[in-house]
């Protein structure tokens, strides 16, 4: 980045401190704004391909805002922007598209005589086309579990993103892959002028963990396998909830290549360096082979370090490596003949479970978990396995004693499968009280929860580390290993305590000096006037994420109207159906939680109020959709529709009333609006409309 460096002070130790916004012109902010663009990128790219950032995450953060409020200000959203990554309208439904071209299947086995008879082949009909089969190399790559998908590049920019479908087209998920962080927005360096290339997209195994034990936590049902949470995620309608899960995606081919001034790559080895060049993630254990041998000795590596791996693979994929050859070759109605999956063996053993413990979450779901004799399972041993909720347990009819088949093909985390032979006729009968507080368990379908609430010493624990985490307060300074350290200290009983700690508690403790006990403590004196959507996420009611918080809090203003809404008042709130709202006026009305909020309280914990402003409803059943630069932020003009009873979206269609368009506003919009005899008014005359409604514009 040295060049970059001495034109754009954002790459290397930024600055995180800003003029006044109202102290710039238009041309200023712009140029400041796209200067940010390209260090986050720059960052993006460093963070989530390479792995080697150059830049705090607080640091990172603070451009990253910076450049939201600059677009936002002066209105210059550009469909490449690194914010476009984060949040996005809801889509009504997937569309289907074709591919540039056809998204083959390649022949498979898990036998290695397979493999050399496919090696015999591709030798004998190469050198019937006049080709030197001693000079036949491969390409060697892990056959990676997950999603296919094509990416369409035109100037360098994402266009389109599909899902492989079949294999003629696929569904157009283009607004959720601009979320996934790996997938550039904007090629680096000299890209060709049109390219389509085929990536497989994926949850790591480490994010999965995490992921499920958040969902867990938050007492939803935890994904099977990292290729299903994937799945269920790249199909989301709401691009924004692919932003909050940790999707990742490696690029190995080129569908479609046009460029006058640039030849494509002649070697499927020198499209994954170009690959690289462009920006995109490429697999490091791609290996270039000169024989069948070599590529079987390859998987036979990649098997042993299967489990050392952060993703989930089922095999090898070994391709001819000269690109003509593979012309050559052709292809089947369904499969490449130029390439071969060599399968890894599947994971699965048989063994007894000798106890069922139930381990309770955060939000007081409760786990049973299966404790097995240990068995060797694809290489790991295996101790315990999980079975997600006594709805499970009743399914298998699974008990202490029987003889279980654990599986891990395509997993991480073990599960039991089936039973396969049954100790007793009985099923292993659920708790009725929580195993850590005593509190009674109530059945919610298949899942059980502890009704202890935060009196309860597991979910306390737990909720303590997400009341101080980056999804709650952003406390820095206290990870789950501090946190149980000053839970056996005494010093940490309640979410209250937090705010009584002092200089003293924690320079007596081990690991601890006077300015990280400073640093700490600065940081949780910030905390103490929280925003009211942070203040409502950390406190961990069940089924209230961020989103959720926002909208209550922009709903009621304060926690003191919230505390007293009835569940008919936060029914009325986005998002909130009958089952969430049951679930925030039960937190409420646990005593335990009440005493636990009453105490962080008194404490010193003020959360902000939130001005709210009903408006009227002088718009009440209208749909505008915005597009282009307007006087002011287009989230000020949705808010103010809102705020006056009108939907505001982010797409046209025959439900949408009015597209209202300022300078430089996107053409497929339009387009859409005329294909739908939807009116497009200019800012002046969506002026005039307001004003005979009785509303100013533009807003205060």
């Amino acid at each position: 980045m040295s060049d970059a460096e001495e034109t754009n002070p954002y790459l290397r130790d930024p600055p995180t401190t800003f003029e006044p916004l109202d102290s710039l012109s238009h041309s200023e902010a712009a140029h400041q704004a796209e200067r940010l663009r390209a260090a986050i990128r720059e960052h993006d790219h460093r963070y989530y391909v390479e792995a080697a950032p150059v830049i705090a995450d607080r640091a990172y953060d603070k451009l990253f805002g910076r450049l939201q409020d600059l677009e936002e200000t002066f209105g210059l959203s550009a469909a490449d922007s690194p914010t476009q990554r984060v949040g996005g309208e809801p889509i009504g439904e997937l569309e289907t598209v074709e591919h540039t071209a056809p998204m083959l299947s390649i022949e498979q086995s898990g036998d290695a005589d397979d493999v050399r008879a496919f090696d015999d082949r591709v030798r004998r009909e190469l050198s019937e086309a006049g080709f030197a089969s001693a000079e036949i190399g491969y390409v060697c790559e892990p056959k990676f579990d997950g999603i296919s998908l094509e990416a369409v590049y035109e100037a360098g920019r994402l266009v389109r993103a599909t899902t492989r479908g079949d294999g003629h087209e696929g569904d157009d998920v283009t607004p959720q892959v601009r979320r996934i962080r790996s997938v550039p927005l904007r090629l680096r360096g000299n890209p060709p002028e049109f390219l389509a290339v085929r990536g497989e997209v994926f949850m790591p195994k480490d994010a999965f963990r995490e992921h499920n034990r958040q969902r867990i936590e938050a007492g939803d049902e935890p994904f099977a396998n990292p290729r299903n949470a994937t799945a269920g995620t790249i199909r989301q309608l709401d691009p924004s909830v692919v932003a909050d899960r940790p999707l990742d995606c490696f690029v190995y081919g080129i569908m479609a290549y046009e460029d006058p001034t640039q030849e494509r790559p002649s070697t499927q080895w020198a499209e994954l360096e170009a690959f690289g060049q462009w920006g995109f993630h490429v697999d490091s254990r791609a290996e270039r082979v000169a024989d069948i041998e070599r590529a079987i000795g390859y998987r036979q590596r990649l098997l042993e370090a299967r489990e050392e791996l952060n993703y989930e693979i089922d095999g090898v994929v070994i391709k001819v490596d000269d690109i003509a050859a593979c012309e050559a070759l052709g292809n089947t109605a369904r499969a490449t003949r130029s390439a071969f999956a060599y399968k890894l063996p599947a994971r699965t053993e048989v063994t007894r479970i000798t106890d069922i413990v139930v381990q309770v979450g955060r939000t007081g779901r409760l786990t049973p978990v299966a404790l097995l004799e240990p068995v060797q399972v694809g290489g790991v041993t295996v101790s315990r396995a999980t079975l997600h909720n006594p709805g499970e347990i009743e399914s298998l009819g699974v008990d202490v004693g029987d003889t279980v088949r654990v599986l891990r093909a395509g997993d991480v985390i073990p599960y039991i499968d089936e039973v396969v032979e049954a100790e007793t006729a009985s099923t292993f009968e659920f708790p009725a009280c929580c195993p850590v507080c005593d509190s009674p368990v109530e059945r919610d379908g298949p899942l059980a929860f502890c009704t202890g609430g935060l009196a309860c010493e597991a979910q306390l624990e737990r909720a303590i580390e997400h009341y101080v985490s980056r999804g709650g307060l952003d406390i820095e300074g206290l990870g789950p290993e501090r946190i149980s350290q000053l839970r056996e200290a005494g010093l940490l009983d309640s979410l209250a305590d937090l705010y009584r700690l002092t200089p003293l508690h924690l320079t007596g403790l081990e690991g601890w000096g006077a300015k990280s006990a400073q640093n700490l403590l600065d940081e949780i004196d910030d905390a103490r006037q929280p925003p009211l959507d942070s203040f409502l996420t950390a406190l961990s009611i069940p089924d209230v994420g961020g989103s959720t918080a926002s909208a209550l809090a922009g709903e009621f203003g304060s926690l003191e109207a919230l505390i007293n809404a009835d569940r008919d008042a936060l029914e009325t709130v986005d998002d909130v159906g009958p089952i969430v709202a049951g679930k925030i006026r039960d937190f409420f009305e646990s005593e335990q939680n009440r005493a636990a909020l009453d105490e962080l309280l008194e404490a010193g914990v003020d959360p902000e109020t939130v001005e709210t402003d009903a408006g009227g409803d002088q718009l009440d059943g209208l749909t505008f959709v915005f597009t282009g630069s307007l006087s002011t932020a287009r989230s000020e003009a949705q808010d103010l529709v809102e705020a006056h009873g009108a939907n505001a979206t982010g797409s046209v269609s025959s439900n949408t009333d009015y597209l209202v368009v300022g300078e430089n506003p996107g053409q497929r919009k339009r387009d859409d609006a005329s294909a739908n005899d939807v009116p497009i008014l200019e800012e002046s005359a969506f002026a005039e409309f307001l004003e005979g409604h009785d509303i100013s514009w533009p807003p205060a």
